[in-house]
């Protein structure tokens, strides 16, 4: 073959490979598509093994007529005699009249090795263009191996910030009692913005939050952990909720790259027995008691980060008979299905208000599927907590 015909026999062989190794995010799929894509065009059989980190190599995948493989010595020996000067290590192996031709490739990048491919075919050697296009379809697979963990250690730090973050809301005033729940879409592979806090207040008040980055992906994360920060601070000046929110839309509309947000704030004053309520952009909350669940009128302004502002305020009585519900959009809502339904599949659940408050969080989530979810959930509760009286005149005065 001419030196111009080998160099397009290689040009179209890398074109195939771009194709078809690598079309996604996981590691083992690619493993897969690799040993595919070399016994259509090139070897009668190939394996792959992969190694993480600290683990022994496993074979991963296998193609084509595995048996030929059977005549392979050690793998692992034949890789540590490569070097970054010679990638491939080639031999023959069988019987004089039956050959059977092999070749071991690392799977390696510039940083680290992986594991090794393995080809074998019947017959006739593997010549330079064979090795030079194993040799190729490796490193490419390499490459989407190292893509994949990187993206892999990104999304589990990410899960991590983000579980650290929403799994320790502030302390609430001991007058009332607070539980929380945070599911990640999928067991955390992607997360998103949601997010809950409990901010002490003078007087015995509690600020009881949830909100809901729009997005996925560190960003989101990190804008989440920006909006939970404004929050604080400006909660520790006391502003009525509608305030609050006001300002948080006005110095997050400042930051052109953050991202929009919906938020339900609630100041709970369990002393006056009110719960104060302001909502830019979020679903109602729900009221629990022994009668059923209610959704809550809030009125409804803009997300956050837009800087259009006009939020308004809704006063309710509390008791302790009661248990606010606070969530994120995943806990309802379901493709296909009209808000509406999905919002009345929630306040139609039986929940005992009498029960230890993670339980009742726990009930809800189980009893909306929320492990399976289509998006994030976040789950708040509240209730006020019962205080006997002090004195025993008092109790002829506030009968139980």
């Amino acid at each position: 073959m001419s030196e111009q015909g080998g160099l397009e026999t290689r040009l179209r062989a890398a074109e195939a490979a771009l194709d078809r190794i690598g079309t996604t995010s996981d590691e083992r799929q690619t493993c897969r598509e690799l040993a595919h894509f070399l016994i259509r065009t090139l070897c009668d059989a190939a394996a792959v093994d992969l190694a993480g980190p600290g683990t022994e190599p496993a074979r991963v995948a296998l193609a084509g007529a595995t048996a030929l493989l059977e005549p392979a010595p050690d793998v692992a020996s034949a890789v540590r005699a490569l070097d970054r000067g010679h990638p491939l290590r080639a031999w023959t192996a069988g019987a004089p009249d039956t050959p059977v031709h092999l070749v071991v490739v690392p799977l390696i990048t510039r940083d680290e090795v992986y594991g090794t491919l393995l080809a074998a075919r019947r017959h006739v050697p593997f010549g330079d263009q064979d090795l030079a296009t194993l040799h190729f379809a490796a490193r490419l697979a390499s490459v989407h191996i190292g893509y994949a963990r990187r993206l892999s250690a990104m999304e589990r730090s990410t899960t991590e910030l983000q579980r650290a973050l929403v799994s320790e809301p502030g302390r609430p005033h001991p007058n009332l009692e607070v539980a929380s729940r945070y599911l990640p879409h999928g067991g955390g592979t992607v997360v998103g913005g949601d997010w809950f806090e409990t901010v002490r207040l003078h007087f015995g008040r509690t600020l009881v939050v949830v909100g809901d980055v729009m997005g996925h992906g560190l960003d989101a994360a990190v804008d989440m952990n920006a909006y939970r920060a404004v929050l604080r601070e400006i909660a520790s000046t006391d502003l009525a909720p509608h305030r609050v929110l006001r300002q948080m839309d006005a110095l997050s509309a400042e930051d052109e790259a953050r991202r929009p947000a919906t938020c339900l704030l609630v100041r709970v004053d369990p002393a006056r027995g009110t719960a104060v309520y302001a909502s830019a952009g979020h679903l109602p909350p729900a009221v629990f008691t022994r009668d059923g669940g209610e959704l809550l009128d809030v009125p409804v302004g803009p997300p956050l980060g837009t800087g259009m502002g006009g939020y308004e305020a809704l006063a309710r009585p509390i008791d302790t008979g009661q248990v606010l519900l606070l969530y994120t959009d995943g806990l309802v809502e379901r493709r296909g299905e009209d808000i509406n339904a999905s919002l009345d599949r929630l306040i139609s659940l039986r929940v005992r208000v009498d029960a230890p408050l993670g339980d009742v969080v726990d009930a809800v989530c189980d009893g909306l599927d929320a492990q399976h979810a289509e998006d994030d959930v976040a789950v708040l509760a509240a209730r006020l907590r019962h205080r006997p009286p002090r004195h025993p005149h008092d109790a002829a005065d506030h009968p139980a």
